[in-house]
């Protein structure tokens, strides 16, 4: 596994994607170069977004941050409109649109100030910008505090959340309807983001993660921004990583679900592997699947659910975030799929009902569309020591350590006489060093 004291231990440990473009606008920088604020002495930012590179910005005044680490810039360097033509000295709020229905507004950056609002695409202004903030989206009111995108699925359907003071105005992009709502629990916003699928409010230096319809806030906050979402010196999670050798690296379990979520555990810890844009992170199990507390043995998706199977238990949630456990569950592996325990891994291919369950050196097929569920067949593996397991458009990969087997179908694993050469996990695949 990866070492949960040595490697997986990072909450959240995040890098560039580009370099910082320390010659643009040189004298300017120089000019700036004093009043340049530091994130790590703890301050309040005005907005975070990312763009449409996942590459994230924090604003504080006309200065911003390119990612999560390296020092403050002129925003002018990177929007510079901003400056140029507006003399903008600093901005409300910004999000990052998600509306795939309107490919010409998804993935545009909307910077708030006052009334106005500016759309941004690829770091240039769009013609026809600023507008009043009434005609691109009617009924949010002007100052506001934060903004943040909530996709259809972690929302009712594709939403921007507005802050200003202790309301909450909710506006639904296809009907450009609002609703307005306070979160009296929740501390006033003076920026708001959302990664991988999570929701954070900041205030002060200070974050607290909330749920995006209810505003509910699980877990232990506020949380001071600088161990998170950050490099800085003498903060928990904010130092360079010990990010393991490949050679290290082995799963407990691995699983695609419906919607192409990947996600890969060891230990106490899982991580999403689809998240190109963003980067791969690792996060506590139990921060997603909250009753799952103890590591995993074994897990599968069918049918909109996660399967989570740890000792004689199994353990259903709902796919789409946030993850939400079945009612009824855990139930004993005995009920649930009838077999017992344990299990080394598990795996169902797309459009398919069987669930492949790796005991050892043999694989029970299960049909999860049948009632009851019982093993219809049985058969010997060429493959020891098998620990995770995944069936996706190109094949079947078993993971032995840090190596897998790579298999075109699941017969073909259980069949086959001629034993497939290894290969090894490589970077691309996970978070590891050659």
């Amino acid at each position: 596994c990866w070492n949960n004291e040595k490697s997986f231990n990072v909450h959240l440990t995040l890098t560039l994607t580009g370099p910082l473009d320390h010659d643009h606008n040189h004298h300017e920088d120089q000019a700036h170069h004093k009043a340049n604020p530091d994130r790590c002495d703890g301050i309040e930012f005005d907005a975070i977004v990312p763009d449409e590179n996942g590459h994230t910005f924090f604003f504080k005044g006309d200065h911003l941050w390119n990612g999560f680490k390296g020092p403050a810039q002129v925003s002018s360097a990177f929007f510079k409109e901003l400056d140029n033509y507006h003399h903008l000295g600093h901005v409300d709020a910004a999000f990052r649109m998600h509306n795939k229905e309107k490919p010409e507004k998804h993935d545009h950056i909307y910077f708030f100030l006052d009334d106005k609002v500016f759309s941004y695409y690829n770091h240039s202004l769009e013609e026809g910008y600023p507008k009043d903030i009434q005609l691109d989206f009617p009924g949010v009111p002007s100052h506001v505090d934060a903004a943040v995108e909530c996709p259809k699925g972690e929302c009712n359907s594709d939403s921007v959340l507005f802050f200003k003071g202790e309301e909450v105005y909710n506006y639904d992009i296809a009907t450009q309807s609002v609703k307005e709502k306070q979160w009296a629990h929740l501390p006033n916003c003076t920026s708001a983001f959302r990664w991988l699928e999570q929701y954070y409010c900041f205030h002060g230096h200070n974050f607290t993660r909330f749920h995006p319809v209810s505003g509910e806030v699980n877990g232990v906050y506020p949380k001071d921004s600088r161990h998170y979402f950050m490099s800085c010196p003498n903060f928990g999670h904010g130092g360079e990583a010990n990010v393991p050798k490949c050679s290290e690296v082995t799963l407990d379990a691995i699983t695609s679900d419906d919607s192409g979520k990947t996600y890969a555990f060891t230990g106490h810890n899982y991580m999403r592997l689809d998240t190109h844009r963003d980067g791969k992170h690792t996060f506590p199990i139990a921060r997603t699947w909250k009753e799952v507390t103890n590591g995993v043995d074994a897990v599968f998706s069918y049918s909109d659910k996660i399967y989570i199977i740890k000792g004689d238990q199994v353990y259903i949630y709902k796919s789409a975030a946030p993850s939400t456990l079945i009612e009824g569950y855990p139930k004993s592996l005995n009920a649930e799929l009838g077999i017992e325990g344990p299990v080394n891994a598990a795996f169902v291919c797309a459009d398919h009902h069987i669930v492949h369950i790796i005991q050892g050196q043999k694989m029970l097929d299960i049909d999860l569309s049948a009632t009851p569920r019982v093993v219809a067949s049985e058969a010997p593996l060429p493959i020891s020591g098998i620990e995770a397991g995944m069936c996706s458009r190109d094949g079947v990969k078993v993971y032995v350590g840090s190596e897998y087997y790579h298999y075109e179908t699941p017969r073909l694993l259980a069949f086959s006489k001629m034993l497939q050469e290894p290969k090894t996990i490589t970077p691309d695949m996970m978070r590891c060093v050659e």
